[in-house]
Protein backbone atom coordinates (compact mmCIF):
# COMPACT_ATOMS: atom_id res chain seq x y z
CA UNK A 1 0.00 0.00 0.00
CA UNK A 2 2.89 2.38 0.68
CA UNK A 3 4.02 2.07 -2.94
CA UNK A 4 0.52 2.85 -4.27
CA UNK A 5 0.18 5.76 -1.81
CA UNK A 6 3.46 7.24 -3.07
CA UNK A 7 2.31 6.98 -6.68
CA UNK A 8 -0.93 8.77 -5.78
CA UNK A 9 0.99 11.52 -3.97
CA UNK A 10 3.12 11.93 -7.13
CA UNK A 11 -0.03 12.70 -9.13
CA UNK A 12 -0.42 9.31 -10.75
CA UNK A 13 -3.80 7.70 -11.48
CA UNK A 14 -4.71 4.02 -11.39
CA UNK A 15 -7.28 1.31 -10.89
CA UNK A 16 -7.78 -0.36 -7.51
CA UNK A 17 -10.42 -2.58 -5.92
CA UNK A 18 -12.73 -0.68 -3.59
CA UNK A 19 -15.25 -2.09 -1.14
CA UNK A 20 -17.82 -2.21 -3.95
CA UNK A 21 -16.32 -2.24 -7.48
CA UNK A 22 -13.01 -1.38 -9.18
CA UNK A 23 -12.37 2.36 -9.07
CA UNK A 24 -10.27 4.67 -11.22
CA UNK A 25 -8.52 6.80 -8.61
CA UNK A 26 -6.62 10.05 -8.15
CA UNK A 27 -5.82 12.23 -5.15
CA UNK A 28 -8.76 14.49 -4.34
CA UNK A 29 -6.25 17.30 -3.76
CA UNK A 30 -4.47 17.02 -7.12
CA UNK A 31 -6.43 19.01 -9.69
CA UNK A 32 -4.16 17.97 -12.57
CA UNK A 33 -4.49 14.26 -11.78
CA UNK A 34 -8.27 14.62 -11.58
CA UNK A 35 -8.44 16.37 -14.95
CA UNK A 36 -6.35 13.57 -16.44
CA UNK A 37 -8.71 11.00 -14.86
CA UNK A 38 -11.68 12.75 -16.52
CA UNK A 39 -9.93 12.63 -19.90
CA UNK A 40 -8.94 8.96 -19.61
CA UNK A 41 -12.43 7.97 -18.41
CA UNK A 42 -14.11 10.23 -21.01
CA UNK A 43 -16.24 11.43 -18.11
CA UNK A 44 -18.76 14.24 -18.50
CA UNK A 45 -16.81 17.28 -17.26
CA UNK A 46 -19.86 18.61 -15.40
CA UNK A 47 -20.35 15.40 -13.41
CA UNK A 48 -18.63 15.23 -10.00
CA UNK A 49 -17.11 11.99 -8.71
CA UNK A 50 -17.45 10.18 -5.42
CA UNK A 51 -14.64 10.85 -2.96
CA UNK A 52 -13.36 8.10 -0.69
CA UNK A 53 -12.35 9.22 2.81
CA UNK A 54 -10.83 7.42 5.80
CA UNK A 55 -13.13 8.92 8.44
CA UNK A 56 -15.94 11.38 9.02
CA UNK A 57 -13.28 13.88 10.14
CA UNK A 58 -11.97 14.09 6.54
CA UNK A 59 -15.14 15.97 5.59
CA UNK A 60 -13.55 19.06 7.22
CA UNK A 61 -11.02 19.21 4.33
CA UNK A 62 -13.97 19.95 2.05
CA UNK A 63 -15.79 22.42 4.29
CA UNK A 64 -18.70 20.06 4.96
CA UNK A 65 -20.70 21.04 8.01
CA UNK A 66 -23.25 18.78 9.72
CA UNK A 67 -25.72 19.07 12.57
CA UNK A 68 -25.52 16.58 15.44
CA UNK A 69 -28.51 14.67 14.06
CA UNK A 70 -26.87 14.48 10.60
CA UNK A 71 -23.65 13.18 12.21
CA UNK A 72 -25.71 10.53 13.99
CA UNK A 73 -27.30 9.44 10.70
CA UNK A 74 -23.94 9.38 8.93
CA UNK A 75 -22.41 7.25 11.70
CA UNK A 76 -25.14 4.65 11.05
CA UNK A 77 -24.07 4.41 7.39
CA UNK A 78 -20.27 4.66 7.72
CA UNK A 79 -18.04 2.91 7.37
CA UNK A 80 -19.97 1.15 4.68
CA UNK A 81 -21.22 0.99 1.12
CA UNK A 82 -23.06 4.29 1.20
CA UNK A 83 -21.98 7.43 -0.65
CA UNK A 84 -23.53 10.49 0.95
CA UNK A 85 -24.12 13.76 -0.92
CA UNK A 86 -23.26 16.92 1.02
CA UNK A 87 -23.40 20.60 0.10
CA UNK A 88 -20.02 21.94 -1.03
CA UNK A 89 -19.92 25.37 -2.63
CA UNK A 90 -16.27 26.26 -2.04
CA UNK A 91 -15.01 27.86 -5.26
CA UNK A 92 -11.52 26.42 -4.68
CA UNK A 93 -13.09 22.96 -4.96
CA UNK A 94 -14.83 23.67 -8.29
CA UNK A 95 -12.56 21.07 -9.92
CA UNK A 96 -14.26 18.50 -7.65
CA UNK A 97 -17.90 19.61 -7.48
CA UNK A 98 -17.91 20.83 -11.10
CA UNK A 99 -20.26 23.69 -10.27
CA UNK A 100 -22.95 21.43 -8.82
CA UNK A 101 -22.45 22.79 -5.29
CA UNK A 102 -22.35 19.28 -3.84
CA UNK A 103 -20.03 16.31 -3.43
CA UNK A 104 -20.62 12.65 -2.60
CA UNK A 105 -18.35 10.97 -0.05
CA UNK A 106 -17.91 7.36 1.04
CA UNK A 107 -16.04 6.01 4.04
CA UNK A 108 -15.38 2.40 3.02
CA UNK A 109 -15.40 -0.57 5.36
CA UNK A 110 -12.36 -2.32 3.90
CA UNK A 111 -9.11 -2.60 5.87
CA UNK A 112 -6.71 -2.39 2.90
CA UNK A 113 -8.54 0.54 1.35
CA UNK A 114 -8.75 2.30 4.72
CA UNK A 115 -4.97 1.90 5.13
CA UNK A 116 -4.40 3.39 1.68
CA UNK A 117 -6.67 6.35 2.50
CA UNK A 118 -4.80 7.02 5.76
CA UNK A 119 -1.49 6.95 3.86
CA UNK A 120 -2.44 9.18 0.91
CA UNK A 121 -5.60 11.06 1.89
CA UNK A 122 -8.99 11.30 0.16
CA UNK A 123 -9.34 9.84 -3.33
CA UNK A 124 -11.62 10.67 -6.22
CA UNK A 125 -12.87 7.22 -7.24
CA UNK A 126 -15.42 6.86 -10.04
CA UNK A 127 -16.00 3.36 -11.38
CA UNK A 128 -13.24 1.88 -13.55
CA UNK A 129 -14.78 2.20 -17.00
CA UNK A 130 -15.03 4.70 -19.80
CA UNK A 131 -18.28 6.68 -19.68
CA UNK A 132 -21.23 4.70 -21.08
CA UNK A 133 -19.54 1.28 -20.66
CA UNK A 134 -20.17 -1.11 -17.74
CA UNK A 135 -17.79 -0.97 -14.75
CA UNK A 136 -14.79 -3.31 -14.97
CA UNK A 137 -15.44 -6.53 -13.06
CA UNK A 138 -11.81 -7.67 -13.20
CA UNK A 139 -8.38 -6.09 -13.42
CA UNK A 140 -8.04 -7.65 -16.91
CA UNK A 141 -11.18 -5.83 -18.05
CA UNK A 142 -9.86 -2.56 -16.56
CA UNK A 143 -6.63 -3.06 -18.52
CA UNK A 144 -8.66 -3.58 -21.70
CA UNK A 145 -10.44 -0.28 -21.02
CA UNK A 146 -7.43 1.84 -20.10
CA UNK A 147 -4.27 0.01 -21.22
CA UNK A 148 -1.19 2.17 -20.74
CA UNK A 149 -3.14 5.43 -20.40
CA UNK A 150 -3.02 5.12 -16.60
CA UNK A 151 -0.07 4.60 -14.28
CA UNK A 152 -0.88 1.52 -12.20
CA UNK A 153 -3.28 -1.34 -11.62
CA UNK A 154 -3.88 -3.10 -8.31
CA UNK A 155 -5.83 -6.34 -8.45
CA UNK A 156 -7.88 -7.59 -5.56
CA UNK A 157 -11.00 -9.33 -4.44
CA UNK A 158 -14.22 -7.66 -5.51
CA UNK A 159 -17.12 -9.30 -3.75
CA UNK A 160 -19.78 -7.13 -5.39
CA UNK A 161 -20.44 -5.80 -8.83
CA UNK A 162 -22.75 -3.05 -7.67
CA UNK A 163 -21.70 0.53 -6.96
CA UNK A 164 -22.37 2.10 -3.59
CA UNK A 165 -25.85 3.23 -2.62
CA UNK A 166 -26.03 7.00 -3.15
CA UNK A 167 -28.00 8.90 -0.49
CA UNK A 168 -28.64 12.42 0.74
CA UNK A 169 -29.92 13.69 4.06
CA UNK A 170 -32.95 15.90 3.50
CA UNK A 171 -35.18 17.30 6.24
CA UNK A 172 -33.80 14.83 8.77
CA UNK A 173 -34.37 11.79 6.55
CA UNK A 174 -32.05 9.58 4.52
CA UNK A 175 -33.17 9.72 0.88
CA UNK A 176 -31.91 7.08 -1.59
CA UNK A 177 -30.79 8.70 -4.85
CA UNK A 178 -29.37 5.50 -6.41
CA UNK A 179 -29.77 1.94 -5.14
CA UNK A 180 -26.60 -0.09 -4.89
CA UNK A 181 -24.67 -2.44 -2.64
CA UNK A 182 -25.47 -0.62 0.64
CA UNK A 183 -28.71 -1.73 2.27
CA UNK A 184 -30.59 0.51 4.69
CA UNK A 185 -31.74 -1.14 7.90
CA UNK A 186 -35.48 -0.82 8.51
CA UNK A 187 -36.63 0.79 11.71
Amino acid sequence: MKDIAEKIKEGKIGVIPTDTIYGLIASAFDERAIERLYIVKKRDTEKPSIILISSIDDLEFFGVKMSLSEKSMVSQLWPGKFSIVFSCTNKKLHYLHRGTGSLAFRCPDDKKLHRLLTLCGPLVAPSANPEDLPPATSIEEAKEYFGGSIDFYLSGDIKENDPSTLVAIKKGEIVVLRSGSGKLKSN
